[in-house]
C-alpha cells in the first residue's frame, strides 16, 4: 500500500487540529488548545477501489521560517494550507507563505483550505473571494464535518494519480 505524508499548516487558531481530529477521529471540540510542536497520525482511505495510507502531520501554527522547523515539511507529498474564513489576519501572509512552501517543497501538491464555512453566509463568501490574495481549493467546517472527508479523499486521489 502506498503511504504519503500530508502536512497541515497555517496561522494559529484556523482549525488545523480540529480538521485533523474530525478526519481521523470524527470528533470536534469547542475548546482551543494550542498545538505544541507536531502531532502525527495516519488513516487509510479508499479511492476508486485503491487504498492509500495518509500520514497526517498537524504542526504548530504559523508557516514563518523562524517559527516552524523546515524539517517538518521535508518529505511531504501534500501540504494543506488552512486559513480562517472569518478572521482576515489569517490570510494576510497567504501568498508569501504559499510561495515559501512551494520553494521549500518543490513539486508538492498544495491545497488552500478556507475553514469555518459554518460561520459564514453565502454573500460573505462571494465578497471574500475578491479580497483573498489567492483562491481557495475547498471550503470546510471542522465543526460540522462539511467537506473534511472530501478534502482528504481528493488529496489521496491526486497522490495516487501522480
Amino acid at each position: 500500500m502506498v503511504s504519503k505524508k500530508i502536512v497541515l499548516t497555517g496561522c494559529f487558531g484556523v482549525g488545523k487540529t480540529s480538521l485533523f481530529n474530525r478526519f481521523l477521529y470524527q470528533r470536534f471540540s469547542e475548546k482551543y488548545l494550542t498545538t505544541i510542536g507536531v502531532k502525527v497520525d495516519k488513516k487509510v482511505v479508499e479511492v476508486d477501489g485503491r487504498q492509500i495510507s495518509l500520514l497526517i502531520w498537524d504542526i504548530a501554527g504559523e508557516v514563518a521560517q523562524d517559527k516552524v522547523p523546515q524539517s517538518y515539511f521535508l518529505g511531504s507529498s501534500a501540504i494543506i494550507y488552512v486559513f480562517d474564513l472569518v478572521r482576515p489576519s489569517t490570510w494576510l501572509n497567504m501568498k508569501t507563505d504559499i510561495e515559501y512552501l512551494e520553494e521549500l517543497t518543490k513539486g508538492v501538491l498544495v491545497r488552500i483550505v478556507g475553514n469555518k464555512v459554518d460561520l459564514t453566509a453565502p454573500n460573505d463568501l462571494l465578497e471574500l473571494k475578491t479580497k483573498l490574495p489567492m483562491p481557495w481549493n475547498i471550503l470546510t467546517s471542522a465543526k460540522t464535518g462539511e467537506n473534511v472527508d472530501a478534502l482528504f479523499t481528493d488529496i489521496g486521489a491526486a497522490l495516487l494519480d501522480v
